[in-house]
């Protein structure tokens, strides 16, 4: 009895999380299908755009400041160390563009913009909303999900080149100031280590985790728990579960990326 039922405690978390990405990915099929569906929303993804983009702008250009500016310092004071000052701004460059405005475009739209959608469309579940439409032979995916993931794509990919230019500046700012380095030799290294491949595969990463985060939160939402406390936690699971997933499709596509594309020089 007792092996059976801790049996049991062990395989249900394990089902109940294989169940939901199952539906995940279901969710995700059926938003790629009603995306080439007509009628497009268009009135829907502007103002969708427009409401991800005031809540995520701010943020994301606060914390690429302080993120360029630690990884300028930790390379400068590293590669000081190792005697190759030259090298500095390739090397923040680099960190920046490949890995942090990514990462942190993916946790501003993950933070701010899955969670606000995912209060949305919950508060409609809870509502009935979602329900009253589907009675009405209006689909709730191509009316409300599909707009939300591609302004979130949208709003990824804009925020990724805001996060690499404020990033590059702040670390030029703190390493010609606070390092005594050489503005020249910083933006002539540029080109050094870093290739137009950087750019390219920072936009992909960045239109993943738009996917990602609008796909997880779209699901959240019009799946809560019952009544206001279900949709709190719907919009907590939202940001844990689109943190992992990013993380791990971080790790999956910048070793891709790194056996595809060889580095500069090498």
């Amino acid at each position: 009895m007792g092996v059976g039922s801790g049996t049991s405690s062990f395989v249900r978390p394990i089902h109940g999380a294989l169940t939901q990405a199952g539906n995940i990915v279901e969710l995700f099929v059926d938003v790629v299908r009603n995306t080439f569906r007509r009628p497009f929303q268009f009135r829907e993804l502007i103002e969708q755009a427009w409401f991800i983009a005031s809540v995520t702008i701010l943020p994301t250009a606060l914390v690429a400041i302080p993120f360029g500016a630690v990884v300028s310092l930790q390379t400068g004071s590293l590669i000081k160390q190792l005697g190759a000052e030259s090298f500095t701004g390739a090397a923040s460059v680099l960190a920046v563009i490949q890995q942090g405005s990514p990462i942190v475009t993916a946790l501003l739209i993950a933070g701010a913009a899955g969670s606000a959608v995912t209060a949305d469309l919950g508060s409609r579940t809870i509502r009935e909303e979602i329900d009253a439409m589907e009675v009405l032979g209006i689909n709730p995916v191509q009316r409300l999900v599909v707009p939300r993931v591609l302004a979130m794509v949208l709003i990824a990919l804009l925020l990724n080149g805001l996060v690499s230019v404020v990033g590059i500046a702040g670390g030029y700012f703190f390493n010609v100031i606070l390092q005594g380095g050489t503005p020249g030799a910083y933006l002539a290294s540029f080109s050094a280590l870093a290739q137009l491949p950087d750019l390219y595969v920072a936009e992909i990463k960045a239109a993943i985790f738009g996917v990602i985060a609008g796909v997880v939160a779209a699901y959240k939402g019009l799946h809560p728990g019952a009544g206001p406390k279900g949709v709190g936690e719907a919009v907590n699971q939202t940001v844990v579960i689109t943190f992992l997933l990013l993380f791990f499709a971080n790790l999956i596509l910048t070793m891709v990326y790194l056996q595809i594309v060889p580095a500069k020089g090498s």
